[in-house]
């Protein structure tokens, strides 16, 4: 049986002219394939009713779709267009439903503010069509039929279209056929790598591998045509590309490096120069990371990493701050300063300039620990523009300074550069 299609449509000049991201469309995907209901297409309008026609006319002419979904227009104001919209496509009135005008009521007074005349707007339902009630706001969804097909309406307001979808579209949609899907999540070596390091797991029947790269990590989506095919494609993900996969989901790199250090009964103290606080902050962003990081020194002036951190001035005179050994000076300084287990620091340059004659993306990671010290210094891909390059750079290196901590920590080897992997990855493609 094939699967249902959908089509969708979201309204709004903001998203048109980037004030807000489209995160709409992109929970509305997740949500529908996790049922098995493929989307087709995803478009983006303004608040004009002749281009919201235009996109549900389009929607509706293609004969795949067998529904089309909406977001946005269902607000209180004049700009809020899409029941007006539909109302008209469908050669109806709009009509005043006693219901949601109760309810709005009801809501204006439990927050004891007055109901204004414009709120009334989202009780007007055009003739004939379905309520879908709104457990978390006031604007109601909307089911009607155009072309014979189910068109629904649903608030723009996140939160808001999330209930509805959930508790009245999923379950009219949901095919029956869902498939199996889990997300690995990667970091440290480049999506290309990855891809090529997975061709085996490609070409297995009834599985197909989507790769979601964000700086410095990569998630290795597999979908499949069942929980057992599904089992065995993630055993042969994780077997192919072994500790550089360090979670599934929503599981965050910072999750993975604070269970390692609680289940081990062990701590970290961090030194940070280029990232600012951004390295202690991301471990801290996990409940129950006290239970691990001992603090934080930002030594973000060269000369407090030798009054704070215990840098050899010497050392800073002769190499500047942007060195490996004086990033393994940094991580000693501090780990032995707050008394953890791991020290974990980094310096380097952000930009947009260069620094002692340093390039941007220069970046030194130190760690100090029971098996001794070291550094390392990962290849960062950047744009060319140094401004747009430096909240690049600063994340990469708080990806890369977790991951090398995750890996201190297990014991195990980090996977080679991609420059070194590259006779291998022309053996798996």
């Amino acid at each position: 049986m094939a699967p249902v299609r959908v089509e969708l449509v979201t309204v709004g000049d903001e998203l048109l002219i980037g004030d807000i991201v489209n995160g709409n469309a992109a929970w509305m995907g997740q949500a529908l394939t996790r049922i098995g209901v493929a989307v087709s297409r995803s478009v983006v309008v303004g608040d004009t009713p002749e281009a919201i026609t235009g996109a549900v006319n389009d929607a509706l002419a293609h004969a795949d779709a067998d529904a089309v979904i909406i977001t946005g227009g269902l607000g209180p104001t004049y700009d809020d267009r899409t029941r007006d919209v539909l109302a008209e496509m469908a050669g109806v009135a709009l009509e005043r439903d006693p219901m949601i005008e109760k309810r709005l009521r009801e809501r204006a007074e439990r927050y004891g503010v007055p109901l204004r005349p414009m709120a009334l707007r989202m009780a007007e339902v055009p003739a004939g069509a379905a309520v879908l009630d709104n457990p978390a706001g006031s604007a109601p969804g909307l089911r009607l039929v155009l072309g014979g097909r189910p068109v629904f309406a649903l608030p723009g307001v996140p939160y808001e279209m999330q209930a509805i979808m959930t508790g009245s579209v999923l379950p009219e949609l949901d095919s029956g056929a869902s498939s199996a899907q889990l997300t690995l999540r990667t970091a440290g070596v480049w999506e290309s790598v990855i891809a090529s390091r997975l061709a085996s797991v490609e070409a297995m029947e009834g599985v197909d591998l989507a790769y979601l790269p964000s700086p410095a990590e990569v998630k290795v989506r597999i979908t499949a045509s069942g929980e057992a095919v599904l089992a065995a494609a993630e055993e042969r993900v994780r077997d192919l590309l072994g500790p550089t996969v360090f979670g599934i989901g929503d599981e965050t790199l910072a999750l993975a490096v604070n269970r390692l250090l609680i289940a081990r009964g062990e701590s970290v103290a961090v030194a940070e120069s280029l990232t600012g606080g951004l390295l202690g902050a991301e471990l801290t962003s996990t409940a129950g990371s006290s239970a691990a990081f001992r603090g934080g020194v930002t030594a973000y002036a060269t000369e407090l990493k030798g009054s704070l951190l215990g840098v050899p001035e010497a050392l800073l005179e002769e190499r500047g701050a942007v060195d490996p050994q004086v990033a393994v000076e940094m991580a000693a300084g501090v780990r032995e300063r707050l008394g953890a287990t791991y020290g974990l620091a980094v310096t380097g340059v952000a930009g947009p300039d260069p620094q002692d004659a340093k390039p941007v993306g220069t970046v030194h990671i130190g760690i100090s620990g029971p098996s001794g010290n070291r550094s390392v210094t990962p290849v960062l891909p950047l744009p060319s523009d140094g401004g747009r390059a430096r909240p690049l750079v600063r994340r990469m290196t708080v990806v890369h300074a977790l991951d090398l901590l995750r890996h201190e920590i297990l014991g195990v080897a980090m996977v080679r550069d991609w420059e070194e992997d590259q006779e291998d990855r022309e053996g798996l493609t």
